[in-house]
């Protein structure tokens, strides 16, 4: 059987006869340069692709980087004295076939004597994650038991969602599916601060995340479906990849701002002729002309775009320059309908925004209360919280985690370092009454050390005990703003010979799209998807996991939205007579009770 997709150039594949054989050096390669726009983890990702799979001269890969740091939303580091800041983490699972593929080749920071993956694997494997809580009320109480807590109207919806064709979902919400029932029950606060979906987005998306992690959904409640770096990801991904890359021979080139891109499109062929770039300092003219053989990988859009950092002191600065935001792909779609409209991400921030908020404590006094909460001190090196933790009646819907500690390298051992995030940023809080983008880093971390049980008469002593940098970010959820068929450009567009468009916000090549944006695992796949292409790797880009296609996962998936409980049928007792005994004896019988559900 051949897998469906978009562009006959690219086969997809899955199995281990396609994912360990070694690729042959493509025709042409060796007369062939790569400029990579953006060094986010789908550029970093493009270039090791190109290196590992297509074998081109790493000396003719060049990354051209509008900033003055690599990793795109990936970040986080020690900010002078003040304390660490990172605008925000991904989960990681096993089934992330592609990223897998490249960490499996890279030097471990921590072990160079181990991958990426190696490190990873067994970093898990003795740590197992899980959550001892992930619900929270009345100042750190627990009120969450570990169950998806639906009804069967609710489940019916969610079964809906995934019968329903993807074409009858365009430009469609979340709250124009699903009823109030469902939207306040713990199944959607599981996911919506999990994956930061709010209300009014895309039903499109969320179907997608439901199908992706069918094999994820019992870990769901408790987070042991989650997988974490041992560091912070900047420290265990980006940094060593960067490193690898670097050594390989790939040249960087900061503070290079491309501002758009020239094409010769015509009928049957689409060719990048120009690389219009300023530096980000001077605004010196950096601009690059290009041939058939110059391979350009564009990041269209940033998760991280205009963002804004505050202090422990000072709140971030909400002047958002929507007229820069997302420029280079909004110059490059007026150039052809078939690359995108940006304004259909990139036009509502208020739909579009949350903060996040790293609060750096040094004080024993205020882990006591992390302990009682998760049952786990912050400084065992070890699984803390297992995830976030959500405040349910937190007017601002915050969520909270803390990772293996200490989660930078360096860090000082009484320390630790806690990511706070909320989805509603423009309401009062409930002890600081103003909304957290107006609040400055102090004032967050009150907002946190209440929901977390510090009485009131003890907070303003221990908040000094704190440092906190928020950061407000305007398109962090972008990708999720409901959306059309063609918002979003392939990967390679069609008939394109010497250029692809990278990051959250294309469309990959698989018919349907089966992956996920907001995951690393997105990045990795167009990265993938790109090289392939447009130089000719033989062998097959791995197909989304397919567990949406496995019965036994479809089984677990719906008795675990029953809580492991027998569901009650809504059939009429002689139809339900009738089909109990065509199953009377079968594999049939046998899986479903396997799974309880009859």
């Amino acid at each position: 059987m051949e897998i469906k997709t978009f562009d006959e150039r690219l086969k997809l594949g899955n199995g281990d006869y396609d994912r360990l054989v070694n690729s042959r050096k493509p025709k042409g390669i060796d007369d062939k340069k790569a400029y990579i726009v953006g060094t986010g983890i789908a550029g970093l990702a493009t270039a090791g692709f190109l290196i590992k799979d297509a074998k081109m001269d790493p000396s003719k890969i060049v990354f051209l980087e509008k900033d003055d740091i690599a990793g795109g939303a990936l970040d986080g580091m020690l900010l002078s004295e003040v304390g660490y800041v990172a605008r925000g983490g991904r989960e990681t699972g096993h089934h992330f076939e592609v990223l897998w593929d490249l960490f499996s080749v890279v030097p471990s920071r921590e072990d160079p004597n181990m991958s990426i993956l190696d490190d990873y694997y067994y970093t898990n494997l003795d740590d197992p994650n899980y959550s001892n809580c992930r619900l929270t009320k009345n100042c750190g109480q627990r009120t969450d038991n570990g169950k998806f807590n639906l009804s069967q109207g609710s489940i019916k919806e969610i079964v809906r969602l995934l019968l329903t064709p993807d074409e009858k979902l365009q430009g469609v919400s979340v709250e124009e599916v699903f009823s109030d029932e469902f939207l306040e029950s713990d199944f959607w606060t599981f996911y919506r601060t999990m994956f930061a979906f709010e209300n009014w987005h895309s039903v499109l998306e969320l179907k997608l995340y439901i199908n992706r992690f069918i094999h994820h959904v019992s870990g769901l409640p408790d987070l042991s479906a989650l997988q974490f770096t041992r560091y912070d990801q900047y420290e265990s991904l980006v940094i060593p990849l960067m490193k690898w890359l670097k050594e390989q021979g790939v040249k960087t080139e900061y503070n290079y701002n491309v501002v758009d891109v020239d094409f010769d499109l015509s009928a049957d062929k689409k060719v990048a002729k120009k690389i219009i770039a300023l530096d980000s300092i001077t605004g010196q003219d950096r601009s690059i002309d290009l041939t058939e053989n110059d391979l350009l990988f564009i990041t269209t859009g940033s998760l991280v775009d205009s963002s804004s950092y505050g202090t422990n002191d000072k709140a971030p600065d909400l002047n958002i320059n929507t007229e820069e935001s997302f420029k280079l792909w909004k110059n490059i779609a007026k150039k052809s309908p078939e690359f995108g409209k940006p304004e259909v991400f990139a036009s509502d921030i208020e739909k579009t925004n949350w903060e996040s908020a790293t609060v750096t404590v040094k004080s024993k006094e205020i882990a006591s209360y992390v302990e009682k909460i998760t049952k786990r001190s912050p400084y065992t090196g070890k699984v803390v919280t297992g995830g976030i933790v959500t405040a349910t009646d937190s007017k601002w819907l915050m969520s909270w985690t803390i990772n293996r500690q200490g989660q930078y390298i360096g860090q000082p051992e009484d320390e630790f370092v806690v990511w706070v995030y909320s989805l509603f940023t423009d309401v009062e809080g409930d002890y600081v009454k103003k909304p957290m983008r107006h609040c400055t880093g102090e004032e967050i971390a009150k907002e946190w050390l209440y929901h977390i049980g510090v009485p009131a008469s003890d907070i303003e002593r221990l908040v000094k005990e704190t440092s906190t940098i928020p950061v407000f970010m305007p398109y962090i959820t972008a990708q999720f703003m409901p959306r059309s068929f063609g918002d979003r450009p392939y990967v390679v567009p069609k008939d394109a010979v010497n250029f692809a468009f990278l990051g959250q916000f294309v469309e990959t090549l698989d018919d349907p799209g089966r992956d996920t944006v907001f995951t690393t695992e997105y990045s990795g796949r167009c990265a993938m998807e790109a090289v392939y292409v447009l130089t000719g790797v033989e062998k097959r880009v791995p197909e989304v996991f397919a567990s949406r296609y496995d019965v036994r996962y479809l089984l677990a998936g719906m008795s675990a939205l029953h809580d492991g409980e027998k569901p009650k049928i809504d059939i009429p007792f002689y139809k339900l007579s009738v089909v109990t005994k065509l199953i009377a004896g079968t594999e049939v019988e046998d899986m479903l009770k396997e799974y309880n559900l009859i």
